[in-house]
């Protein structure tokens, strides 16, 4: 028990929570944006790790931090076009489209690499993001350290929470795309764009998921690793269920998991030899349901999630 205070008392807990945070607020907003409009965008998890390899790749190349993180917002771009051309148009199934794209983006990245590296046993480091101490508040003692020494991503991240909410509550373009993911007819016969308004939602909300894990390699890390996305994609998608497609409540949701993950790195230390290490893998995990099975009961879906909508059909 007092292992366990002395961790939640420590600045360094609560900065990790914000730093492993920092990639699943970009990712579940961009889930939020895709799901809001009615796209189930399961890409994610190929979208970071294409994020991940192009910013870095980028910024290796001379482009710089902020080219790399804008070359990974294109490619996520691209790839949530390429998933929205193919489910909302089309009409095809979004599951198994989201899924081609992960592998898809997954391979892409993976074969990238290997072409532009291909006798290279280590990846090459870059200089990333460093942490940005705000004025006055980073000196104070405790919520410094914890709140206020982090990467300009992390801050972009906080960021995003607050625009992503502005728009969707406060303008007509968010008006318009909630709109479309409850009830497209409606919006047809407005005369707006159902598919524009889609496939435009789709791009912006995997761009987001790409700059998400163009922090992997760009903030939290220096260099990119196969495997390094490690499931956050899916983690992200939980997370929206959590949400219920609700900005705050997502920074919320990714926090708690931040939370749960570095929890369980401090107590494997604490305990590592009297415990064994997979119980304490499995920890942040098992929580994570637990929350998502509690929230989902009283989620407030998108109605036309899922559904394909094609013009002049009733």
């Amino acid at each position: 028990m007092i292992e366990i205070l002395e961790i939640l008392a420590n600045p360094n807990f609560w900065a990790a929570t914000i730093r492993i945070a920092t990639p699943l607020v970009f990712g579940v907003l961009g889930a939020l944006l895709c799901e809001r409009a009615g796209v189930l965008n399961l890409g994610i998890e190929g979208i970071f790790t294409a994020g991940a390899m192009a910013g870095w790749m980028a910024a290796w190349l001379g482009a710089g931090l902020w080219g790399g993180v804008l070359v990974a917002a294109v490619a996520g771009g691209l790839f949530g076009l390429l998933h929205a051309v193919l489910t909302v148009p089309l009409g095809l199934s979004q599951h198994v489209s989201g899924l081609g794209v992960t592998l898809l983006a997954t391979s892409v990245a993976y074969f990238g690499y290997r072409t532009a590296l291909p006798d290279v046993s280590s990846p090459p480091r870059i200089e990333p993001f460093p942490p940005l101490d705000v004025p006055l508040l980073s000196e104070l003692p405790f919520f410094g350290p914890a709140l206020f020494q982090h990467t300009a991503l992390t801050w972009l991240a906080l960021g995003m929470v607050v625009v992503v909410w502005w728009v969707m509550t406060r303008t007509p373009l968010g008006l318009a795309i909630r709109a479309v993911g409850d009830n497209p007819d409606a919006v047809d016969a407005q005369g707006l764009s159902v598919y524009g308004l889609r496939i435009g939602a789709v791009m912006a909300g995997s761009a987001l998921m790409a700059v998400g894990g163009a922090f992997l390699t760009m903030a939290a890390f220096d260099a990119f690793f196969f495997g390094m996305v490690n499931g956050r994609g899916w983690i992200c998608i939980a997370l929206v269920i959590f949400a219920s497609w609700r900005p705050w409540k997502a920074l919320f949701g990714a926090l708690l998991f931040g939370a749960f993950d570095a929890f369980q790195v401090r107590l494997q230390t604490a305990f590592g030899e009297e415990v064994p290490g997979q119980l304490f893998l499995m920890t942040p995990y098992i929580l994570s349901i637990i929350a998502l099975v509690v929230a989902a009961r009283r989620a407030d879906y998108p109605r036309a999630l899922l559904a394909p909508w094609f013009k002049g059909q009733r």
